[in-house]
């Protein structure tokens, strides 16, 4: 899926596709309508916007870019919708999900996470994800951070979710869903979030929630 960054919103005139975007925000890149997330103004011209892919909650593409030198460049993109990443403890243990994660062709223990649906803050995704994936509901959930996540072609928003009051309901698995909760005590789960291959979400949750004195 193609799409040209133009019109009175990208640039100086109308219908002009080298005219600079001078914010990101304001160009419709995705097939649905919706903006791109990236804050602020491009400090280098953005000459145009290109969506290759679009699963919804998952966009790739580039921009092509102008360069301090003159030159143009297709800077690639992979562009996530935001996710919620629990960290939920109950007697001294933490809840992770064991799962086999085939783009890493590994099985491993992380923290719960999901994406944030239309209208949910990060806490209420939290705990929604939680009952989901997990079988227990908190009775209380508190934001730790909200995360800008960003590599040289990755990004997305996370928000951080401590979780507590932990109640048994009944599990509702997506269908590519296939992922059994594991009690990992406190004083271990940062060793285990270490091994490799490591999930970078998993280890940032822990360690954000040991910095505010949960864990």
């Amino acid at each position: 899926m193609t799409g040209e960054a133009g019109g009175d919103d990208a640039g100086d005139g109308p219908g002009d596709p080298d005219a600079p975007a001078t914010d990101l925000r304001d160009l419709p890149a995705f097939s649905d309508g919706r903006n791109h997330s990236l804050p602020g103004e491009p400090e280098w011209p953005v000459r145009e916007v290109v969506v290759e892919y679009d699963e919804g909650w998952f966009v790739g593409g580039y921009d092509r870019v102008e360069q301090p030198d003159g030159t143009e460049k297709r800077y690639y993109w992979a562009e996530l919708s935001p996710a919620t990443v629990i960290v939920a403890v109950a007697d001294d243990r933490v809840l992770f999900v064991e799962q086999y994660r085939p783009t890493v062709r590994n099985t491993q223990l992380e923290l719960p996470a999901g994406i944030v649906e239309s209208g949910e803050s990060y806490t209420e995704a939290g705990a929604r994800e939680l009952a989901e994936e997990t079988g227990f509901e908190p009775s209380s959930t508190s934001l730790l951070q909200e995360v800008w996540c960003s590599t040289g072609v990755l990004r997305h928003e996370r928000g951080y979710v401590f979780a507590e009051g932990l109640e048994p309901v009944d599990v509702d698995h997506d269908s590519n869903e296939f992922l059994a909760p594991r009690a990992v005590p406190v004083d271990e789960a940062l060793a285990v979030a270490r091994e490799p291959p490591t999930n970078d979400a998993t280890l940032e949750g822990l360690l954000l929630a040991r910095e505010d004195g949960l864990l």
